[in-house]
């Protein structure tokens, strides 16, 4: 079973599946006069349900998978594919899912999301993949998603959700002093497909300071670093995908940005419709 916790676990499950039922309200009218198939694809399924809390304050709730698969009007989904590393994880949704779920089409697979989504990406290029509409949600809990991954999907049929770490992951690498290590600036590099002088000269400055044997250099982080690497990653889709919407923040009870929740689309209504519901749930 998943841990984590914060109303914005809830939240974040709730913008998601209110965009796939307006998404299946809109491929109602389309997907059976032009022949179009809908998949459901899950990086980071999970097992089903999320511990949230701790103690004798824990409660569990229901996962993005499940509450996917509840969907049933105006249409489903003809396909859900979930991705799930962790072999326990994989195994308690395949429990699940199968035997409640068992007159759809479910494909759960125990392995690293970046190598099905690139799988995928080459699928929907094929003749028979070109007739498939994807929904993704990349649900990673750190910096797992590779930033070849969403190359891959640059100029399909995939309106896609990412959760991306900018408070969790990218910013906690990112040291003040600028000495960060050899192994945190390849996990950068993989994660933001940029290179390691890139990084350096986006998130630092450089201050030249006087002193007694002359002038010395030295490197500070930037200000609002997480807010900065929100706005890069929203930049940085935006070279892969027409359309990227509106980020839902998540905070923690301190009021700390942990993640930023966006989906990138090449369909410009399916934006519109991701920045209504971004817009609504940032204001509670």
């Amino acid at each position: 079973m998943n841990n984590f916790g914060g109303n914005w676990t809830e939240n974040k499950i709730e913008i998601l599946v209110e965009y796939a039922q307006a998404y299946l309200t809109i491929m109602n009218k389309y997907a059976k006069k032009n022949n179009w198939k809908l998949l459901y694809f899950d990086g980071f399924a999970g097992s089903g349900f999320i511990k949230k809390g701790r103690n004798e304050n824990q409660k569990i709730i229901v996962g993005a998978a499940k509450r996917i698969l509840e969907i049933e009007k105006p249409i489903p989904f003809d396909l859900y594919y979930f991705v799930e590393k962790e072999t326990e994880n994989a195994d308690k949704l395949l429990q699940t899912t199968k035997s409640e779920f068992s007159n759809k089409r479910i494909h759960i697979v125990n392995t690293d999301c970046n190598k099905k989504i690139e799988t995928m990406s080459k699928f929907l290029k094929t003749t028979k993949g070109r007739k498939f509409k994807v929904l993704a949600y990349i649900d990673p809990c750190g910096m797992q998603l590779n930033w070849k991954s969403l190359i891959s999907l640059q100029e399909l049929s995939v309106d896609v959700w990412i959760l991306v770490p900018t408070g969790m992951g990218v910013n906690r690498l990112l040291k003040k002093n600028g000495r960060i290590s050899d192994a945190w600036i390849e996990r950068l590099e993989t994660f933001l497909g940029m290179g390691k002088q890139e990084i350096i000269d986006y998130f630092y400055k450089e201050k030249t300071i006087p002193t007694l044997f002359g002038d010395e250099i030295v490197i500070t982080k930037e200000d609002k670093a997480i807010e900065k690497s929100a706005r890069l990653y929203k930049e940085r889709l935006n070279k892969l995908f027409k359309f990227v919407s509106n980020p839902y923040v998540l905070k923690n009870k301190s009021n700390s940005t942990m993640f930023h929740f966006l989906m990138a689309s090449n369909n410009q209504t399916a934006v519109k419709i991701a920045n209504e519901i971004t817009k609504k749930y940032n204001q509670k």
